[in-house]
């Protein structure tokens, strides 16, 4: 991720407007003189800034294959009487129940109206407006191209209203749910994206470039940038963005509002306790209103969520640094120091990842394991430094460190040491039921007894200690193989010589201190 920043000195082109579209219209009649009477008398009209384009169709079987091209139509004219005297009306049940098409607006017309009564019609059929061909006189048809194009409007604006808000928790839950600070910074730039863009007629035509940055003990710093500077990593300071992104992010913090113009918004939020986050985004397109505000809900969201996080973060490594504390003073009691309650954690979650565990499991992994000899805080001296071999009595009182480490762990309620607990009590079981101290077999033992079992093996044989001396890695990865199915889970061996790299890699990282013994 270390990478240097490289931004282009070009200045990014200003954005026009587009011309709007049309809005689409379809002529539903047999007659061609209908088709061609309508063009002309509403020739010119415009709604809301867009003219007309009209689309003809000469009868139901055309007409329904257009509609299936062209979901965007409008409104439709449409006539009753065509190739059946109730041709238009079992189209617009057609339009209604089969295609599903609620937003166009229907019109019916009829030069016979005996054939469908007015009342009748409007009744039974989902139509908008019900019109005889003689009263479509100029004046007649701009009221009804008015209240049907009006109505239309407010319709897709209620519905891409509910589908901003159906995207909007979508992308909140997607941010919320994730487990790091990287993962929200990947989140927030993909969830934005997905938020803003609707192909050119929603909030943006398209996102081209966006920065997300929050200040964190004072020192304001990027958490992501799209594609557009994908050189730019997370840890970078503000000083680096280009001129203009930096002087909007600094006008923000420092009036500590929101800035909006039409091809780019600085979004501000600062939570109760003094976090602050802003996010920057810029447009080939103008951002309507409705985008405003939400991104201004989003971002307020992703301001919480970060603090969550970076609280979430503060507290996990807190606690990470007290079980490897309080693992290594049982090793140093043991007069045994070194990094292996720390190579033991790092071997459990390299298993878990092998076996393809979930992500949340293997980082629990990774700080329960350490703890898997805590009971021997409850062995006498004289046994846990013995040098020699055991007598049966001294043996049979060391065994009981598995259990005093259950005792000691299983009384909190917390995950991560309810999952140390099983640990501390299983990890000198074995596959073929020889273990101790309950004598479990197989799947019978917990998987994260299975695992620490072998990651201590592993880490314990390389290890010196004061009743042997350290082995070279290849002795003890030989000596675990060959208590495949006997000591230890098939699986996890096959895992376990299957990342011989990663393991290797541990080892470089969490080497013994000089002079340990």
């Amino acid at each position: 991720m270390a990478t240097s920043l490289k931004f282009s000195s070009k200045p990014k082109p200003q954005a026009t407007p587009n011309t709007l579209p049309p809005w689409q219209v379809l002529i539903v009649d047999d007659d061609a003189a209908v088709h061609q009477v309508t063009k002309l008398v509403m020739r010119g009209f415009e709604f809301s800034g867009r003219n007309i384009e009209f689309i003809s169709a000469y009868n139901a079987e055309d007409a329904k294959q257009i509609l299936q091209a062209n979901p965007d139509i409008a409104m439709t004219l449409l006539d009753v009487v065509m190739e059946s005297n109730d041709a238009g009306l079992q189209l617009t049940r057609w339009i209604r129940e089969e295609l599903g098409n609620l937003n166009i607006r229907i019109v019916l017309r009829t030069g016979q109206p005996g054939q469908a009564p007015e009342e009748k019609v409007i009744r039974d059929f989902d139509i908008n407006d019900y019109k005889e061909k003689t009263e479509l006189t100029h004046a007649k048809l701009v009221t009804v191209f008015y209240g049907g194009l009006r109505g239309y409007r407010d319709i897709i604006k209620l519905e891409r209203a509910r589908q901003a808000l159906r995207r909007a928790i979508s992308a909140i839950s997607s941010v919320y749910d994730v487990q790091n600070l990287r993962e929200f910074a990947s989140a927030v730039l993909d969830q934005l994206n997905d938020l803003l863009n609707f192909n050119g007629d929603g909030l943006c035509a398209s996102l081209s470039e966006s920065y997300t940055a929050s200040s964190n003990e004072g020192h304001l710093k990027i958490l992501a940038a799209t594609d557009a500077y994908s050189e730019l990593h997370i840890d970078s300071n503000i000083d680096t963005l280009p001129s203009q992104v930096k002087g909007a992010i600094n006008k923000a913090l420092e009036e500590k509002q929101h800035h909006f113009n039409d091809f780019s918004v600085t979004c501000y939020y600062r939570s109760k306790v003094g976090s602050e986050t802003v996010v920057y985004l810029s447009f080939d397109n103008k951002l309507e209103p409705e985008g405003r505000e939400l991104l201004e809900i989003f971002t307020a969201n992703v301001a919480i969520t970060y603090e969550s996080l970076l609280l979430r973060d503060e507290i996990e490594e807190t606690q990470k640094s007290t079980i490897y504390i309080l693992g290594e003073a049982v090793e140093k009691r043991s007069k045994e120091t070194g990094a292996h309650v720390k190579r033991v954690g790092e071997i459990a979650a390299l298993l878990g990842r092998g076996l393809a565990l979930p992500e949340r499991y293997i980082n629990d992994l990774l700080q329960a394991a350490p703890l898997h000899d805590i009971g021997k805080i409850g062995i006498p001296d004289d046994i846990l430094n013995k040098p020699g071999k055991f007598e049966p009595e001294e043996w049979e009182i060391m065994k009981q460190h598995a259990f005093l480490g259950y005792e000691l762990l299983a009384s909190s309620d917390k995950r991560i040491l309810q999952l140390a607990a099983v640990i501390a009590h299983q990890h000198h079981e074995k596959w073929d039921g020889s273990g101790y101290p309950q004598g479990l077999s197989g799947e019978n033992i917990d998987m994260a007894g299975r695992i620490s079992a072998l990651a201590d093996v592993v880490d314990a044989l390389v290890s010196k200690r004061c009743y042997k001396e350290s082995w070279p890695l290849a002795a003890a990865l030989d000596y675990v193989k060959s208590q495949r199915g006997i000591h230890f889970d098939p699986a996890l061996i096959d895992v376990l010589f299957a990342n011989l790299d990663k393991l290797d890699d541990i080892y470089q990282r969490y080497p013994d201190a000089p002079g340990a013994p």
